[in-house]
């Protein structure tokens, strides 16, 4: 694992692919050093610290999380003695969204001929995604660790002679979306609320709370962001997380209102200058979170995952669109 250079103190990694769990993590140097974000088991957890150690041998002192998907949170025990820092709603909110013994028993499942066969009939996307994961990562051993050092709005971690603030937007892609940012540097993780390359996909609030955590990273105008999955970028990458949402919300109301079905109204939407990012079959689940809102559901309701995973694998099929989640 290697880590880039983005500023005098900050360093990110970011991963070769732009799939679930391939999330980058980021580091500022500055003592007592800080992580954004662990990584997605503990092999890449521990790959994440071994490049760290190159940069700054003194164990890191703090951890943040921004935000509660397993991708940005399994790998906080790699980095023991560290305060892992995270918005308030993750300590109830890590076990619902990030469970390692869900994980573990989810890929355990698929592990038998009888299931899968079963999978294969009635839940393919499902049994792709599994198999997406299970050839990239191994959860066993994963305990998770919760932030101990919360976060309402705004707090301000205050390091060797550089000032690192955290902001909470969520919730955008997440209830505990968090941007760190290094003003003095013109740096800013952005976590999952910016995608770069990569189409962008979110599971609670609404597309307009989603735009509104744009707007907060417009106004800090970071000459340089880290984006939850993607290459580093400027603030394009903001203009194409709000130009792809834009799009999909936009061209989903007539359908909508005309009464068509997601699954149909995805194989209508023309894809245009996305169609190139990774995993443009995540347009199925935008399209359904724009029908949610239409439909005035509560931002925190529940997904049907299954027929979220079946439905992209669907339109993937139907579309000629890569089968990747």
């Amino acid at each position: 694992m290697e880590l880039e250079r983005v500023s005098e103190h900050a360093w990110a990694h970011v991963s070769p692919a732009y799939r679930f769990c391939d999330a980058n993590s980021g580091f500022v140097a500055a003592a007592p050093g800080v992580v954004v974000d662990t990584q997605s088991d503990l092999a890449h957890a521990r790959a994440l610290r071994d490049a760290i150690a190159a940069v700054r041998p003194d164990p890191p002192g703090y951890v943040v999380n921004t935000h509660e998907d397993l991708d940005h949170v399994f790998g906080n025990q790699v980095f023991e003695g560290a305060e892992v820092v995270g918005h308030r709603s993750l300590p109830e909110r890590l076990p619902k969204a990030a469970s390692p013994i869900r994980m573990r028993k989810t890929l355990e499942y698929t592990r038998n001929k009888l299931a899968r066969l079963a999978l294969r009939i009635w839940a393919p996307g499902a049994l792709a995604a599994v198999d997406q994961l299970a050839g990239d990562y191994d959860f066993t051993g994963v305990e998770l660790v919760k932030p101990t050092r919360l976060v309402d709005d705004h707090l301000t971690l205050e390091l060797d002679g550089l000032a690192l603030e955290l902001t909470h937007v969520g919730p955008a892609h997440q209830e505990g979306d968090l941007l760190v940012h290094l003003p003095a540097e013109e740096v800013l993780f952005a976590g999952d609320v910016v995608f770069k390359d990569a189409t962008p996909i979110g599971w609670r609030g609404t597309f307009a709370d989603w735009r509104r955590a744009l707007d907060v990273i417009e106004a800090k105008a970071p000459a340089r962001i880290v984006p939850g999955h993607g290459p580093v970028c400027g603030l394009d990458g903001v203009a194409d997380t709000r130009a792809y949402i834009d799009h999909v919300e936009g061209a989903a109301r007539p359908l909508f209102d005309a009464g068509v079905p997601a699954l149909e109204a995805a194989k209508r939407i023309p894809l245009e200058r996305f169609a190139d990012w990774h995993c443009p079959a995540r347009l199925y689940a935008n399209v359904q979170r724009a029908y949610r809102g239409f439909r005035g559901d509560p931002p925190d309701a529940a997904w049907d995952f299954l027929d979220l995973f079946n439905g992209m694998h669907k339109l993937a099929r139907a579309r000629e669109l890569p089968v990747e989640y």
